[in-house]
Formats: C-alpha cells, sequence, structure tokens
C-alpha cells in the first residue's frame, strides 16, 4: 500500500491518494493497481469528496509527461514507442495524439489483452501499430518512449538508453524499472519530478550526476529541455501529488459547477 498527500490554501483543499498494488489480481481479470483520492477542505477537515484513484492516476501521469514534453520533445515526433500497454500506455497515447503529428506507435508488453486494447485504441486514433519482440526493437528508431512497467520487484532492467535516435524523448512512469540506469547518461538532458523529495529518498531515480533538474526548474526555464535537435532528453518520476491534488481539485470543481 502506498499513500501520497498534499493540500493547498487556493483552493482550499488537501487530497489523499491511497493505492494498493497486486500482483496476483491480474489472474482474477482485475487491474494490478487500485485506489482512492479522498479530499478534504484544507481550512476546516470537512469531506468534501471521494474520487476513483485509478482515473486520477492515469490521467495526472499522463499529464505530467506532457508538461515534460512539451518542453522536451521534438515537436515533429511521429513514432511513439510503448514499453508496457497498461493504462498509462493509453493515457500516454491519447494525450500524445493530442500533442505531436504521430503516425504510428511500437509495442511491447506481456499481457496480450493489453498488447491488443493499445493497439485497437491507436487504430481508433488512425495510427498503425507494430507489436515488437523486445523493448529494444520497441524503442530503436521512435521519438517518444513511453514504459510504463509495474513495478513487482520481479523485473530486471532491459532496456539501454543508448540504443534510442538522436532527438528522441522518453517518458519514464515506472520508477525506471526497466531500463539500465547506468545508462541515463545518454540523455543530454534528464528532468525528475522534484529534487527536494528525490534528496530525501534512498532509491534514486537516477545517479545525482545524470539528473539536470525537475519539473518545476525546467516550467520556470532555469534549464532548457532541448538545446539542440539532436539531444535525447527523459523524463523519469516517481508521481508527484501535487498532480493528484490539482485534477482531483479540478475534477471536482467541474463537477459542482455542472451538477
Amino acid at each position: 500500500m502506498m499513500a501520497a498527500l498534499a493540500a493547498a490554501d487556493d483552493p482550499a483543499f488537501l487530497a489523499v491518494k491511497t493505492v494498493v498494488l497486486n500482483p496476483r489480481n491480474t489472474d482474477r481479470g482485475l487491474p494490478q493497481i487500485n485506489g482512492l483520492v479522498t479530499m478534504l477542505d484544507s481550512e476546516t477537515g470537512l469531506p468534501v469528496a471521494i474520487l476513483d484513484g485509478n482515473w486520477i492516476t492515469a490521467v495526472r501521469t499522463a499529464g505530467l509527461s506532457a508538461v515534460a514534453a512539451k518542453h522536451m520533445a521534438n515537436p515533429n515526433a511521429s513514432i511513439a514507442a510503448f514499453v508496457g500497454c497498461g493504462v498509462q500506455a493509453r493515457s500516454h497515447l491519447q494525450t500524445f495524439t493530442d500533442m505531436f503529428p504521430l503516425d504510428g506507435i511500437r509495442v511491447f508488453g506481456r499481457g496480450q489483452a493489453n498488447i491488443d486494447s493499445l493497439c485497437k485504441l491507436a487504430g481508433d486514433l488512425g495510427l498503425s501499430s507494430r507489436i515488437c519482440a523486445s523493448g529494444e526493437d520497441a524503442i530503436k528508431n521512435a521519438d517518444l518512449i513511453i514504459t510504463s512497467i509495474t513495478a513487482t520487484g520481479q523485473s530486471d532492467p532491459f532496456l539501454d538508453a543508448n540504443v534510442l535516435s538522436p532527438g528522441c524523448f522518453a517518458a519514464i512512469t515506472d520508477l525506471g524499472v526497466p531500463w539500465h540506469k547506468s545508462s541515463f547518461h545518454a540523455f543530454d538532458q534528464l528532468a525528475i519530478d522534484d529534487t527536494a523529495q528525490e534528496a530525501t529518498l534512498p532509491n534514486k531515480l537516477a545517479a545525482p550526476e545524470h539528473v539536470t533538474g525537475d519539473l518545476s526548474e525546467l516550467v520556470l526555464g532555469k534549464f532548457k529541455g532541448r538545446n539542440h535537435v539532436d539531444d535525447r532528453t527523459a523524463f523519469v518520476f516517481r508521481g508527484h501529488a501535487l498532480g493528484d491534488l490539482a485534477l482531483a481539485a479540478l475534477a471536482f470543481q467541474r463537477f459542482s459547477e455542472n451538477k
């Protein structure tokens, strides 16, 4: 079980997301990750709403990747590679299709049902899809790479950033689980979600010498996400509790306006 908390004064909301990861759920035909977001009034502490944590996680994660991609990715990206084909892959495909002139996707995953669902979504969006025999085959020659392997502790790294094409951008949503982290030196710019948070944690997303800065520094222009057209860039992140709060607050506000 994992929990994340964030609070704000304006709007006056506090959000706690509780998530349970259970790899055995696959055999039950259920998602491995399930959760709820509980939102309180941050001034009074009174309950405000309970939201679907699965939806919040899917949308806010793709949203964070989109913010990074806006600053770090090649705007003419046409091929997206997905390593991991579940909920995050689908939410990222929908988001990135709105942002980039995509022609097709490359897919590598472990579950056939998820692979089929992702490829169907690609077809519905007018994109071609190719199922790859390995992760390396998927990420080679791709402009955008999205990895979303569930962190069960049972996977050895199998992706090497050195094989990536010049000019690509990687959204690494899975703590870097499938990556050989020693290969992260291949990225010209690598952003994480929060350097202050990262400094307190023992298992680093990347070696400190490979990290250029965090998402707020990127958005505020404290470093450039892309200096040259051939730069290889990446955003690797744990998931920002402020993202959960922002999306939960927006969803509640939209609901309140339209009920």
